[in-house]
């Protein structure tokens, strides 16, 4: 075992914790109290992202909530490092942007009314582009971005940016974009629709509830404000009792993803809810297919996968970093307990094991504990961890996961069926451990 594994579970363990969060929280807060100023919350706007758009459409009624100071930055696309398949991180963010906005409004949420969009198919063309930042830039420079930008994100994907808006000057966009890159990538991100407040990150209006809630906690809400905008939809809890007996759902997965982590034990009890089979198909994390995982991309995702678990109930936090060997025989047991029935009993183990509780799986101590609690042999196991035909289902996993518009994990797939028997390969798919309700729609769709 090398010093790195014997340490990682120790240090994980504060990094990730409620505690040293809270206490980050009360060190920013007393500063911000030292200051005199008030409560200031940076907003990174990147003007053709859905979700900025998004975001961008909530600004008033969250300064309207909350006594803040909102401080507006235009971004860039985020660099080649944090996007490594940029092509379909764009046409996706499209499609998923419009599930979001449609989700809320048919949920009937209080504040839905703001949110608007529509997949047009394809991005604004680059002179539409160029011109709402240019906009946006003089927004910020004459203080009317909060109640403008909205409204400019809305012109711009319909394509009828008013071309008599104020517009700053190139040489004045092309300096503040450079600026508000390199502010965002000191504080340590790389994405558009960003709010930073009191040194964490929260991502578009998906991470907007953290945010409410620890404004709430400071006292910084305004008065008769309750609730919060755009509450986390909640996991199913209870059996859908759904008619028809629903389609499978494709898990893709990578055991060295925390959201997957955190997802699994979820996914699983929506099967088991809702009736659906629910098929595990691995693959190799990101960087072990050669992408690259820039250090803060990391970092973001460690913190907001720690948070999210805490949200959910989820032990999580004592790391032990899978990456490489630990993976790789991860997987060759996972390939094992398919063929035996416990693939689900056995990921979970994996899961809790190296995320949870520290446990090295790249050492035969630590992964005979992972495999035998799932209920396999040891001998079983080892024997396993010989063969490698897993390489070529994980490439197929992974292929067939590319196929459908998805580059990262955790990922779903819930197949139309057209009648007895039949089954359309290209249902509806969908990405990340915040869009399970997503796939709980997709289930009880076609069910009375």
């Amino acid at each position: 075992m090398s010093i790195k594994s014997l340490l990682m579970p120790f240090i994980s363990q504060r990094l990730l914790s409620q505690a040293r969060q809270d206490k980050l929280r009360r060190r920013a807060e007393r500063e911000r109290q030292a200051s005199g100023a008030r409560h200031q919350v940076h907003y990174f706007h990147q003007a053709d992202d859905p979700y900025s758009a998004l975001a961008a459409a909530c600004l008033p009624l969250l300064a309207q909530r909350y006594d803040i100071e909102i401080l507006p930055h235009v971004v860039g696309a985020p660099p080649d490092a944090a996007a490594p398949e940029r092509a379909k991180l764009v046409a996706y963010s499209r499609k998923d942007a419009a599930l979001l906005a449609r989700h809320y409004a048919q949920e009937g949420y209080e504040n839905n009314s703001v949110l608007r969009f529509e997949d047009a198919g394809a991005q604004p063309p680059s002179e539409a582009v160029h011109q709402a930042t240019t906009q946006l830039v003089a927004a910020i420079d004459s203080g009317r971005f909060v109640e403008g930008a909205g409204k400019n994100s809305a012109d711009l994907w319909r394509g009828t940016v008013d071309g008599m808006q104020p517009a700053a000057t190139p040489d004045a966009v092309a300096a503040h974009v450079q600026i508000a890159n390199a502010l965002r990538q000191r504080l340590g991100h790389y994405l558009g629709a960003m709010f930073f407040y009191g040194g964490e990150w929260y991502w578009g209006i998906d991470r907007l509830h953290h945010l409410e809630r620890r404004l709430q906690a400071l006292g910084a809400a305004r008065a008769g404000v309750t609730g919060l905008m755009f509450p986390p939809p909640e996991d199913a809890k209870e059996p859908l009792h759904l008619a028809k007996p629903p389609p499978p759902i494709d898990f893709f997965v990578s055991l060295r993803s925390p959201y997957s982590a955190i997802v699994a034990p979820r996914v699983f009890e929506l099967g088991r809810l809702s009736g659906a089979v629910v098929n595990i198909r691995y693959v190799l994390p990101m960087v072990m297919r050669g992408l690259p995982v820039p250090r803060e991309k990391r970092s973001y995702i460690s913190l907001d996968a720690a948070r999210e678990a805490r949200l959910r109930g989820i032990a999580f936090g004592c790391v032990n970093d899978p990456v490489g060997r630990p993976t790789e025989r991860g997987i060759a047991v996972l390939a094992l307990a398919e063929r035996l029935g416990k693939g689900q009993d056995y990921l979970l183990s994996f899961m809790r094991g190296v995320w949870s509780e520290g446990i090295d799986a790249g050492s035969d101590r630590g992964l005979r504990k992972i495999a035998e609690r799932a209920g396999l042999s040891w001998l079983d196991a080892k024997a396993a961890l010989q063969d490698e035909g897993w390489r070529q289902t994980a490439e197929a996993n992974r292929a067939e996961m590319f196929s459908l518009g998805l580059w990262g994990v955790p990922s779903f797939r819930v197949a139309e069926t057209l009648g007895p028997g039949l089954r359309r390969d290209d249902g509806f798919a969908v990405w990340g451990q915040d869009r399970l309700w997503a796939v709980r729609d997709a289930l009880t769709r076609g069910n009375p």
